[in-house]
């Protein structure tokens, strides 16, 4: 019934925001509340105990099944460290172990979007009333969306559309752990276009089916499938070849991390298995990746040292500079940037299924910090203090 719709989007948006702990902000993190612990590491350049001491409590308070953690040290070697197991009777996971990495794998959308523009066959202020077909219905505020925007997050798109069939998917996923954007696919989104209306100013809100749209406009312009597209702008060339959206046709499928209830699913006990989520083609680019530590912190430095390619060097470097400037959450192309404790921290999170991944780079320093774990977790207890840390020992150290 016509009355009830706005009913429902007030709904489903209260309970997304209480399922998922925030509407504005992707994760919680935490952060050290004194120097010691980077006072501790430069003193003794022990990295494994440091992250011993921030990863083997979650395992053993049972908050994690089994998480691994990549560091890429400011001299460009990279260390792996594993925690807990993939799955009940499973082996200790490690730097080759893969996991879904959620909205991990808008980075490399993005990243393959700013290689396509310093190509010069996207533009960044093109619009969608010239980067889709003439045939797509648009709203006014559609019409207006640019190209930037969307990788940015501030087209004014909705992290996903409140409708009663997705408010249906999602109750459904706090009892079962299925996937609730399994019925976005392109016609939806596309369709969902023609009524689109922006609400307040300009302003970062975190989008999926914005990347979702963006994957659509990529295959129209390349004439190529995404997952062509990423494979030959980036996982092929930086040799990434744990890194795919077709999990089962990749190195270490049968062995891989198993997806567990943490935070969420809200109705299944922690710690249990949930089932893997499989995206519409439109929505893959938006979240379907599944990689490891060593490809992803592979990833991190191709984007903090040159490589063998100008272009596509600088494609990635430019895609860490912030276009929409506010205190936190600061928006790059797909990374987010954080004034915290004096250093710029560019990072991304990705939360899908039973999984929660993240990425975290201090670009000055040229170090990096993974943390992937088979459970999906709100809160982020790792990645930004152990990035601090390691920064802050390496100041000390050159006093």
């Amino acid at each position: 019934m016509p009355h009830l719709l706005p009913i429902c989007r007030l709904l489903l948006a209260t309970m997304l925001c209480a399922a998922l702990g925030a509407c504005g902000t992707l994760s919680r993190m935490e952060l050290d509340t004194d120097a010691a612990p980077a006072q501790r590491l430069a003193a003794s350049s022990d990295l494994k105990a440091e992250v011993d001491g921030l990863a083997q409590p979650l395992i053993e308070r049972g908050e994690n099944t089994g998480l691994v953690v990549g560091v890429l040290a400011a001299d460009g070697q990279a260390q792996y460290f594993g925690y807990g197991v993939t799955a009940q009777g499973g082996n200790r996971p490690d730097g080759d172990t893969l996991f879904a990495i959620g909205s991990l794998s808008k980075g490399f959308l993005g990243g393959t979007t700013a290689i396509l523009v310093e190509e010069g066959a996207l533009g960044w202020d093109e619009t969608l009333a010239t980067l889709l077909p003439a045939h797509v219905k648009l709203s006014d505020d559609a019409r207006r969306i640019t190209l930037r925007q969307l990788v940015t997050h501030t087209s004014g798109l909705p992290r996903q559309p409140f409708t009663p069939e997705t408010l249906r998917y999602f109750i459904e996923y706090l009892f079962t752990g299925k996937s609730f954007y399994r019925h976005f696919d392109r016609d939806y989104l596309l369709n969902y276009l023609a009524t689109f209306k922006k609400s307040g100013e300009a302003r970062p809100q975190y989008s999926n089916i914005g990347y979702g749209i963006l994957g659509a406009i990529l295959e129209l312009r390349s004439g190529q499938r995404i997952d062509a597209l990423v494979h030959q702008k980036i996982l092929t060339p930086l040799q990434l070849d744990h890194t795919g959206y077709v999990p089962a046709a990749l190195p270490g499928y049968a062995t891989r991390a198993r997806g567990h209830a943490g935070d969420q699913p809200k109705m299944i006990r922690r710690g249990q298995p949930v089932p893997d989520w499989e995206f519409t083609d439109v929505m893959s680019g938006s979240a379907a990746l599944y990689s490891n530590a060593h490809d992803l912190l592979a990833y991190a430095r191709a984007h903090l040292y040159p490589g063998a390619d100008a272009l596509r060097d600088r494609a990635l470097r430019n895609s860490l500079q912030v276009q929409f400037a506010r205190p936190q959450e600061a928006a790059a192309t797909a990374w987010i940037v954080d004034e915290i404790e004096g250093r710029k921290i560019t990072y991304q999170i990705g939360l899908v299924a039973g999984y929660t991944a993240y990425i975290g780079m201090d670009v000055e320093s040229r170090m990096a910090v993974v943390v992937l774990q088979n459970n999906f977790n709100w809160t982020n207890r790792i990645g930004h203090r152990l990035l601090l840390r390691m920064v802050h020992a390496q100041q000390v150290r050159t006093r």
